[in-house]
């Protein structure tokens, strides 16, 4: 049985948001909650409803949902927030990452994607739309396509960990999955797994989630 997830919509397009609730109402494990219309409201919302997940757009009158997140990362760190905007730029991704999202899917992705994306931020994953995603390995695969200021990990953030448990938490903290970081880096799913529970020795973590904030935490965007 699929976990109950409360939803909030942040958004300041009305039709957009009713869209939202109607496609996401044949899900009978997904309850949107509450529906803010600018950044301002969406912090004041987060406060009193305490959802599970956010779906924020980044273009709102009165706060940017950038700003928004940041408020309620800062404030509520336990809730999930999924970007869901027209903008693909690579600015707004890693602004959006720095502020404590973590997911970024655009607005044009279907209910699959959507629902996929929901249910992995909500496990405390990290996720992105196919394209993103693929500008982010080619970044990290070292073809540093991307135009951000931000830098990949570096070496000294956690000197305890091997070279490959390294790349891995810098790709998970970008938004890899499992699998994803399987093929990336020619290795079984299994080995990954192994890796990932060395970095949770290491770092003092229980989970993927926990090592992903804590390598934001250091700095890894």
């Amino acid at each position: 049985m699929n976990k109950h997830i409360r939803i909030m919509v942040a958004d300041d397009h009305r039709f957009y948001r009713e869209g939202v609730r109607v496609i996401l109402s044949s899900a009978n494990h997904l309850e949107i909650v509450g529906e803010a219309q600018n950044g301002q409201q969406a912090v004041e919302m987060a406060h009193s409803l305490e959802p599970d997940l956010i779906l924020m757009d980044i273009k709102m009158p009165l706060m940017s949902g950038i700003e928004a997140t940041r408020h309620i990362h800062s404030q509520h760190p336990g809730i999930g927030i999924l970007i869901l905007s027209m903008l693909d730029d690579d600015d707004s991704v890693f602004a959006a990452l720095r502020e404590g999202a973590s997911g970024y899917i655009l607005k044009d992705a279907g209910y699959d994607e959507l629902l996929r994306a929901i249910e992995a931020v909500a496990n405390g994953e990290a996720i992105f739309s196919q394209s993103i995603a693929k500008r982010m390995m080619s970044y990290f695969g070292g073809g540093r396509s991307l135009g951000h200021p931000y830098t990949a990990l570096e070496p000294e953030a956690f000197p305890e960990l091997t070279e490959r448990e390294t790349t891995i938490l810098k790709l998970a903290s970008r938004g890899a999955s499992l699998l994803e970081i399987s093929e990336f880096l020619n290795i079984s799913l299994k080995t990954v797994r192994n890796h990932f529970t060395n970095i949770y020795t290491k770092l003092h973590v229980t989970d993927r989630a926990q090592a992903v904030v804590k390598a934001r935490n250091a700095g890894i965007y």
